[in-house]
């Protein structure tokens, strides 16, 4: 049932977030994307000593806002009413003079051809302007987006430094993403 696949997917996301969050050094700087994979991740996050997190979320603003340690920038922008993030000229242009040590991001589809997608032209855009901006690279998504092409044109596949999924990859993929150069993590879907 549909409700029994949304908790599966919710628990998977979870762990994908909490793997990431390995990652987070004192002192990092952050550019956390929006999406639920994302969420999931910036849900467990706990500072470590300071962060600055940038954000185009309205939910990922809120929701760190409320740890001491953790210095929210919310970019500004056109509001789009399914993700409850912000897109457009006034994002990028908010993002201008920011360097991070590590991005964020989901995805809608990971494809070896067209390489990652997610719903927007606009979404794309921004997620390319956060890209050349970090230092590190990393993407959040659960198995099932492998081999889906959403409609916005991110990147190619080996554009990225790490990939964070679970272990319903596919051989085919897993190959694909290491033959890319691209550090890949998987967490288990049980």
């Amino acid at each position: 049932s549909t409700v029994i696949k949304s908790k599966v997917n919710k628990d998977i996301k979870q762990r994908i977030g909490k793997e990431a969050t390995k990652l987070i050094n004192t002192n990092d700087s952050l550019c956390i994307a929006s999406g639920s994979t994302v969420y999931a991740f910036a849900e467990q996050l706990v500072a470590r000593g300071s962060l600055n997190v940038i954000t185009p979320s309205i939910a990922v603003a809120v929701l760190l806002n409320e740890q001491e340690n953790i210095t929210v920038k919310m970019l500004g922008g056109v509001l789009y009413k399914n993700s409850l993030s912000v897109r457009g000229q006034y994002a990028i242009d908010g993002f201008s003079n920011v360097v991070c040590d590590k991005l964020f991001f989901g995805v809608d589809g990971i494809d070896a051809q067209f390489g990652y997608t997610c719903a927007t032209e606009e979404e794309a855009v921004l997620t390319r302007k956060f890209m050349s901006s970090s230092a590190k690279i990393i993407v959040l998504t659960d198995s099932s987006k492998f081999g889906k092409k959403g409609y916005g044109r991110i990147c190619p596949i080996d554009s990225v430094d790490m990939i964070i999924t679970d272990d319903g990859i596919s051989d085919e993929y897993r190959q694909i993403i290491l033959d890319a150069g691209i550090e890949l993590i998987t967490v288990p879907r049980e």
